[in-house]
């Protein structure tokens, strides 16, 4: 069968892994292909990369892709990037420049979830400047001028020797391209960018900067972090390089959009599918909200109005549809907080060698152990079986809507029990835990204006149907699947789509290459009233948290 033209070639960088897929322009993927990325921790807080192995990661999968689409370099006729929102550090050759203790140049790279710079974002935030109010009124340290000021602070030489500080995803846009050309969404969501007050610099504010300790780069006219700032999915400079365009095994001048951060990208994929015949626009983004799930989690809603919610980061202009207001709830532990609950725990190796040896997962056998335990237990629905059994989830601090990194989790219900039906109800447990925060951030968004309705969903917990299941009954909304389920991958190729010209906007390419698949409705009565009781817990156990921390302070 005759490989078809164009496609739309989406490279994605998670935390752990690059991949690359193929895609036709009604969205359909072809061919996928993924190369594993190393990481280093060297101290607690720290975790760090390196942004060589991530390009080779780029380049290993890009051509294993082409390879299984059987597609020839001339067929691909647009490129998308995306990536975890981490820091980069270049000199003015473009070589990596250590940014970790351990001194090592490879290690160029400081990974999102570092929180190394905790004591900086305090500062910063004590300050209360008024483009705090554009991150929800709380910086993050795991956002870009908090760790930019810990390495002025640590590493002077690192900071002397640096030429381009750079998010990730406009790290991939300058290898390909050799443009240092910043993305509207990266410089918006991590870089306190104000996009409303224009592209190409203006929206920087001196006055923050300077505040905070970093006047270095307004003296510098901001030459290090970006002086031309342009939408996602507008060409960047002339396409691929000759070099990239080898390190890939593409054309040379193929061309490449600007760039999206991982999360961002998986809303392009999933929220412009329509679930009518009507096109999705505004008034229909507004009751609908995608959740991009894996080792963290992000959910990403769209309004035409910025809309100020305490601890949610946004109002982000143009940072992920163009034009659109972005709102970015997240939670920094969902997948993480699942696998350390279940790795931990002792009856987790037995379940593993028995998951190894029937060719199935360890989630699965979780599952399937659920509902029995409840059948045998008498209940009339499995999510009883956690009745006394709570966790709060916030194991890795609370990115949203509490955005308080220092925040840690906490577990009432312990037995001395350690089988198997322990482990599935702390399992069940934690799928709960991270739902109710899911609930926590959208009630804060219906507050705000927002309707949200219905989830669109993307990651690894979409094949859990577990996961599924608790999320649509603790939200209350309807669970939409794309019909693509690498979404974030398709949300890469959107903006290779538009950098090509074959859509002449982002939303609209959204609702050219977004299908809808399965859906899943909540279940009512009874289980939403369980589910209602243990959301007080959920809120309950937080404030005794405080009162904990309160109690010992006074110590």
């Amino acid at each position: 069968m005759k490989t078809p033209s164009p496609l739309f070639l989406g490279i994605d960088v998670g935390t752990g892994s690059a991949r690359a897929g193929l895609f036709t322009a009604s969205g359909e993927m072809l061919a996928t292909a993924k190369q594993d990325i190393p990481m280093w921790k060297p101290k607690t807080d720290f975790v760090e990369q390196s942004s060589e192995a991530i390009w080779q990661a780029c380049c290993n999968s890009t051509r294993a892709a082409l390879k299984a689409a059987k597609a020839k370099p001339e067929q691909i006729a647009g490129i998308g990037f995306d990536a975890t929102c981490s820091l980069v550090a270049v000199d003015a050759a473009g070589a990596p420049v250590s940014l970790s203790p351990s001194g090592s140049d490879e290690q160029n790279v400081i990974v999102w979830m570092d929180h190394r710079a905790i004591s900086q974002a305090e500062r910063i935030n004590s300050g209360k400047h008024k483009v705090l109010r554009y991150v929800g009124g709380v910086i993050s340290p795991e956002m870009q001028t908090p760790k930019l000021l810990w390495v002025k602070e640590n590493m002077p030489k690192a900071w002397k020797r640096t030429a381009h500080f750079f998010d990730l995803p406009d790290y991939l846009t300058y290898r390909a391209t050799g443009d240092t050309t910043r993305s509207l969404c990266s410089l918006v969501c991590k870089w306190t960018y104000l996009g409303h007050q224009g592209l190409d610099g203006a929206g920087w504010d001196k006055s923050y900067f300077e505040s905070i300790g970093l006047g270095d780069f307004v003296q510098e006219g901001f030459a290090r972090i970006g002086t031309r700032v342009r939408p996602m999915g507008e060409p960047v400079g002339s396409g691929l390089t000759a070099q990239a365009a080898k390190d890939l095994g593409l054309a040379e001048g193929t061309p490449v959009g600007v760039s999206i951060i991982d999360a961002h990208a998986g809303g392009l994929g999933l929220l412009g599918a329509s679930l009518g015949k009507q096109k999705v626009g505004s008034a229909t983004l507004n009751k609908r909200i995608a959740l991009i799930g894996g080792t963290s989690s992000c959910h990403m809603a769209a309004s035409p109005e910025p809309r100020y919610i305490k601890g949610v980061w946004g109002p982000y202009f143009s940072a992920m549809i163009p034009g659109l207001w972005l709102t970015e709830g997240g939670q920094s532990a969902t997948g993480a907080l699942l696998d350390h609950v279940i790795f931990n725990h002792p009856a987790a190796a037995g379940l593993q060698a028995e998951a190894e040896m029937k060719g199935t997962s360890i989630f699965d056998l979780l599952n399937d152990h659920i509902d029995a335990l409840a059948k045998s237990e008498g209940l009339k629905f499995p999510a009883a079986l956690t009745r006394e059994l709570h966790i709060q989830p916030d194991f890795h601090g609370n990115r949203s809507p509490r955005a308080n990194p220092t925040l840690k989790g906490m577990v009432s219900g312990l037995t001395l029990s350690a089988t198997r039906d322990d482990l599935a109800r702390q399992y069940l447990a934690a799928i709960q835990a991270v739902a109710y925060g899911t609930r926590h951030i959208l009630d804060e968004l219906n507050k705000k204006g927002y309707d949200i309705k219905t989830i669109f969903i993307c990651g690894g917990g979409t094949k859990n149907r577990v996961f599924m299941r608790e999320h649509a009954d603790i939200t209350g909304c309807t669970l939409v699947l794309p019909q693509e389920p690498e979404a974030v991958l398709l949300g890469g190729a959107v903006l290779g789509s538009v950098a090509a010209g074959a859509n002449d906007s982002v939303l609209a390419a959204m609702n050219a290459m977004n299908v809808a698949g399965k859906t899943i409705e909540p279940a009512r009565g009874a289980t939403a009233r369980y589910h209602d009781a243990k959301y007080a817990v959920f809120h309950r156990m937080h404030k005794d948290f405080l009162a904990y921390r309160k109690l010992m302070s006074e110590s």
